[in-house]
């Protein structure tokens, strides 16, 4: 059985990640919090033995296996490479960090250190977008020529915090969604991004010069165009993702949700199918393929490399967005 340790008694951790663990037959036995009031409410709440307020007290707690660390994104390198040095296995949310270095060079002492590193995209556990990928590499809609993706939606009141109002974090919405867009869209084509192209948008609830919406466009390396549109702002709107080929389209509804929900549309020239699915808890899925590759079986679903790619897009869609011009995009791997 895997032992966790929290770095951060985060709301992401609480609705998902820790049910996910105990699911997947790991155990989380202890949660760091810099307030030590806040740490206590949290793991009486959560049923988790200790609290403590100090990172060095948690990665160096003999008892722990692997941390999964959910703070804010300018902590994440340095919560990582402690756990790296304590000889933890490290799943870390997005974006890795706040840069390609340091982003880099979590990923390295993870490797240095000879445990297992994961970024917590959860996405491509999806059955919809499993299935969407598998409907490609079959060949059922011909070649693919464009992507669109739908992810504008509406930050909830209760996460309304440093994602609006602190860039020094990395807030806004590209660093918080568009990433996720960027890693879907990997997983689903099967190719890597090359370049970027977008608008952003301050539509009144990014303050401190943060943008709370984005239109752009992505090139893949097998020429696939992908456009998106990603917001904090969008009431009203349906998620999505659509692939469209020379024989074909994959019609994706409801599906950029972190619910194993949504549906998949095959539309060719023989008319429309529903692709099957087998929907799973996305997290699940997620906690027993890094559960597995501790044990020494495979790899994460999405491991550090996939986090610095995805890392790359955001910090590319940022510049374009910054500058109106055309960003290429380079991991640096």
């Amino acid at each position: 059985m895997t032992k966790w340790g929290l770095i951060g008694a985060s709301t992401i951790a609480r609705e998902w990640v820790i049910g996910a663990i105990r699911a997947t037959g790991g155990e989380v036995v202890s949660v760091m919090s810099t307030s030590a009031e806040r740490g206590k409410v949290y793991a009486e709440a959560q049923g988790i033995a200790r609290a403590v307020t100090t990172l060095e007290d948690l990665v160096n707690d003999p008892d722990i296996d692997a941390v999964y660390i959910s703070t804010t994104n300018e902590l994440h390198r340095d919560q990582a490479l402690a756990a790296a040095k304590a000889g933890k296995h490290i799943l870390c949310e997005k974006p890795l960090a706040m840069s390609l270095a340091d982003a880099r060079a979590m990923v390295q002492a993870a490797k240095d250190a000879g445990v297992v590193m994961a970024t917590n995209h959860h996405l491509r556990n999806a059955a919809t977008h499993r299935a969407m990928r598998e409907a490609i590499k079959a060949g059922r809609i011909g070649t693919p020529m464009s992507a669109r993706v739908f992810h504008a939606v509406y930050l909830p009141p209760h996460l309304q915090g440093w994602r609006l109002d602190k860039p020094e974090a990395g807030g806004g919405v590209i660093l918080d969604i568009t990433v996720h867009d960027a890693d879907t869209l990997r997983f689903v084509l099967d190719s890597d991004p090359v370049e970027a192209i977008a608008f952003a948008q301050s539509g009144g609830m990014g303050k401190a010069g943060l943008e709370d919406a984005v239109m752009g466009v992505l090139r893949f390396e097998n020429g696939v165009i992908a456009q998106f549109h990603d917001g904090f702002t969008t009431k009203f709107a349906d998620t999505g993702l659509e692939v469209h080929g020379t024989e074909g389209s994959l019609i994706g509804r409801n599906v950029m949700t972190q619910r194993p929900i949504g549906t998949v549309t095959l539309r060719d020239a023989g008319g429309e199918q529903d692709l099957p699915l087998d929907p799973r808890n996305l997290y699940e899925t997620a906690l027993a393929a890094f559960h597995a590759a501790v044990a020494g079986n495979g790899k994460p679903s999405a491991t550090g490399e996939d986090g610095i790619w995805s890392l790359a897009t955001g910090l590319a869609v940022v510049e374009a967005a910054r500058t109106g011009g055309t960003v290429k995009i380079a991991p640096g791997l």
